[in-house]
């Protein structure tokens, strides 16, 4: 079973990293288009504000979530429509929002009652998953903004809980795309950042997955196009998987485009 002390740790360090890249951005650097289409800095570091204050709202007060899902479901936009909303706020204030909203959503996380589900636009999640879910999401979007500045950022353990929350939501991307699930289980096996090796599902698994930590991750979260990673699948249903693997909540993402980053 995942730490929940050792995952919230893990984020408020990630979390801190993506700070230190962007506070000392001069305030016209955040206007700077990134990956995403038609989003700049600022609107990623507002979707990250905006999340943590629904993740708030379904882990503090689960009885109004009901209301943020009937929200959502009459703005098919919602998500772009939360970052548009953040993005026009001054640098400062923003940042200063998201700082806020990050350590207010840990704290209600680490008091969610044991054996509680925490409501949310897909499944709902245990704390512990929802604070792999906050990790998956600063990582990819921390990717984005490195992207656009140019910068390399080194891989750290921390990626164990994106690669795990990764496998864990592949009958997820299935079902977003309207295909069954395999009936098996994968074999994934993953070299990470220390040389290690991390593995996921039955070793006598039919079909299987290997290759480097990082590169699943940046697949799962639809960072890179499985062609530009070293990942190595076996089986019709993996090559499908890598396809349409996606992480976090939503419709279907587009991902990025093979070559985009070579």
């Amino acid at each position: 079973m995942a730490d929940l002390g050792v995952i919230l740790d893990d984020l408020a360090a990630e979390s801190g990293e993506l700070d230190e890249l962007v506070a000392a951005l001069p305030a016209a650097e955040w206007s700077r288009p990134t990956p995403a289409a038609g989003w700049t800095i600022a609107h990623q570091i507002a979707h990250l504000a905006w999340t943590d204050d629904e993740a708030l709202i379904a882990a503090s007060r689960p009885a109004e979530f009901p209301a943020e899902v009937e929200q959502a479901l009459a703005d098919p936009a919602f998500v772009d429509t939360g970052a548009e909303r953040g993005s026009r706020l001054p640098p400062a204030e923003l940042l200063d929002r998201w700082r806020r909203g990050r350590a207010e959503l840990a704290a209600a996380l680490a008091v969610v009652p044991e054996g509680t589900k925490v409501p949310w636009f897909g499944p709902p999640m245990s704390p512990a998953s929802m604070a792999s879910a906050r990790m998956m999401e600063t990582w990819a979007h921390g990717q984005d903004v490195a992207d656009t500045l140019g910068v390399r950022r080194e891989p750290t353990g921390r990626l164990w809980h994106i690669a795990r929350f990764g496998v864990r939501t592949r009958d997820f991307a299935f079902g977003l795309n309207s295909l069954a699930p395999p009936a098996e289980e994968f074999r994934v096996e993953l070299t990470a950042p220390d040389g290690d090796t991390w593995t996921f599902g039955p070793a006598t698994a039919a079909q299987r997955l290997t290759g480097g930590a990082l590169d699943f991750c940046l697949v799962v979260t639809q960072r890179r196009h499985p062609a530009d990673t070293d990942l190595r699948p076996e089986g019709e249903d993996v090559w499908r998987w890598l396809g349409i693997a996606q992480a976090f909540a939503g419709p279907p993402g587009s991902g990025r485009e093979a070559g985009q980053f070579t």
